[in-house]
């Protein structure tokens, strides 16, 4: 009894354990230049957030803590997303 006891324990910690490894690679991503989330170029001054296409010619700006442009953008964008997932159900 206590061996088929172990057995499911093991059995259930190793499925909790896969679908917390699956949770972490799909918020971490693959690590991919593909999957950038900003570039700083800092000869140009520009700042570019590729998730909301939002391009800034203000990195010393940004760099120096004046984040609320940026911020804003991200915010809009959050809320369009939401509202698109809101009307689609």
């Amino acid at each position: 009894m206590s061996l088929l006891k172990a057995r499911l324990l093991d059995e259930a910690q190793g499925k909790q354990a896969a679908a917390q490894a699956q949770e972490r690679r799909l918020q971490v991503g693959s690590g991919d230049r593909s999957q950038r989330i900003r570039t700083y170029n800092f000869p140009q001054g520009r700042i570019t957030d590729h998730r909301i296409n939002l391009t800034l010619y203000r990195l010393p700006e940004v760099i120096g803590g004046d984040l609320d442009e940026l911020v804003d953008a991200l915010v809009r964008e959050h809320q369009a997303d939401e509202l698109k997932s809101l009307a689609g159900t």
